[in-house]
């Protein structure tokens, strides 16, 4: 190699670690190496002016993939509660204790919850129970990292992850559902109705069991769902935005606009926007393939198991399975100050099926029940198959509670009562509660 090749080769160099691209180093350098003749006779300037076109096509490139990993990188994520509130006195705690568990034995005598029950102000547990069997058969005991089916308490959980895309000004609240969703066939609903159940959709177990709609030996995906709406000309059960109906098909359309928006699947979304930053390390999202046979399988309430069917891979309405302990972190997190801004979270506890005068109602995500002393009772419950669950929050107490079991009873729908410890809540611990 001459001095004056050396010369360049050096030039070269140098100038490749200034722009910082390694490869097109390697490049030149091998081009050099192979004595290339258009190397020797081109100008110095006119290779520089080479390594800066192909230096500006690499920085593209990676922009670009970086572009399609977007919504990964400012995925809104939960935040734990950092709130201090003071520490409960051990004089209040056992004293509160002892009410708890005299509610406790009356409504699962003999240890017949078979699921876990929690009880928790400021964050502090006061009490919890587990007890009975995860799964009969091969004699798994519940305990306090056993995850179970949420059944629709999953909506509160949905809810949580699209109001925090809303926040983040990814959708919008009144955003109509068709403009994320190209073949949403019903064009006057919004994310907002399909939270508040005011969309008018029929319930998907309803029109998919009819035999020219849906061959019930398939599983029926959330996709599916999307799919039949479109083309199978189900039509809606009521006017669009005219009145409140209870329907699981709006959360499996939330759960799609979810997948949508971050570009990741329902299951992953929830993990890295709420299970992972909470570090609720207990709960995940139900992969019908991968996970029906490992999970905590349900019960009648005679013990008999009940086998899963082609509903059960839907999700967004149902399918989170987690555990009190778990279901705590939650709601510490939704009643921070970082869980949303005020204007939007005062949307969520409003009631939105004021139709007919009453006292329950419905919010973005989180059932209600307006008492005559003007208090509100924020909670969702959830029934699927033999798995029974109940969320209260009392946000103005700070207190949690859960009880989830996955042997069928209505008992755990009784825990809203316990709310008569805490504050002027006007319920009878020794009343049984009707409401599913």
């Amino acid at each position: 190699m001459s001095k004056n090749e050396k010369i360049e080769q050096n030039n070269l160099k140098v100038f490749g670690k200034l722009i910082n691209q390694k490869r097109l180093i390697l490049y030149i350098c091998l081009l050099i190496k192979m004595k290339m003749n258009f190397i020797k006779k081109a100008n110095i300037l006119q290779l520089l002016f080479l390594i800066i076109v192909m230096s500006s096509c690499a920085k593209e490139k990676k922009a670009t993939i970086r572009d399609s990993e977007l919504p990964k990188e400012i995925l809104p994520k939960m935040k734990p509660s950092t709130n201090n509130e003071p520490k409960l006195t051990i004089g209040y705690i056992n004293s509160t204790k002892r009410s708890i568990e005299a509610f406790y034995k009356k409504n699962w005598p003999k240890n017949s919850l078979n699921g876990g029950f929690l009880v928790a102000k400021n964050g502090q547990i006061i009490y919890e129970k587990y007890e009975g069997f995860s799964n009969l058969r091969k004699k798994t005991l519940i305990t306090a990292d056993t995850p179970l089916h949420l059944a629709s308490v999953s909506k509160v959980v949905t809810a949580t992850a699209v109001l925090k895309l809303i926040d983040a000004k990814k959708i919008g609240l009144d955003q109509k559902v068709n403009t994320i969703l190209k073949e949403f066939p019903y064009p006057e609903v919004t994310i907002k109705m399909l939270l508040d159940h005011r969309s008018g959709m029929r319930s998907y177990s309803y029109f998919t069991d009819k035999k020219d709609i849906w061959d019930r030996h398939k599983i029926l995906t959330n996709q599916d769902i999307l799919t039949i709406l479109a083309t199978k000309n189900v039509g809606l059960e009521s006017k669009t935005g005219t009145r409140f109906a209870y329907c699981n098909t709006n959360y499996s359309i939330l759960a799609l606009i979810i997948e949508k928006i971050t570009g990741l699947p329902y299951k992953e979304a929830m993990k890295q926007m709420i299970f992972k930053p909470l570090g609720m390390n207990n709960t995940f999202v139900m992969g019908y393939e991968k996970d029906r046979k490992t999970v905590a399988p349900s019960y009648k309430a005679n013990r008999v198991e009940i086998g899963m069917d082609y509903l059960d891979a839907v999700y967004g309405d149902k399918n989170i399975y987690s555990t009190p302990r778990d279901l705590l972190k939650l709601d510490r997190a939704r009643n921070a100050s970082t869980f949303l801004g005020p204007d939007l979270l005062k949307q969520v506890y409003t009631g939105y099926s004021n139709e007919h005068k009453g006292k329950r109602n419905y919010g973005l995500g989180i059932r209600m029940t307006l008492l005559d002393n003007g208090q509100t009772l924020y909670y969702h419950n959830g029934w699927w198959h033999g798995n029974t669950s109940s969320y209260v929050t009392l946000k103005r107490e700070n207190v949690t509670l859960i009880a989830l079991s996955n042997k069928f009873s209505r008992n755990p729908y009784n825990i809203r009562k316990l709310s008569a410890l805490f504050g002027d809540y006007p319920f009878k611990l020794d009343k049984d509660e009707k409401e599913e």
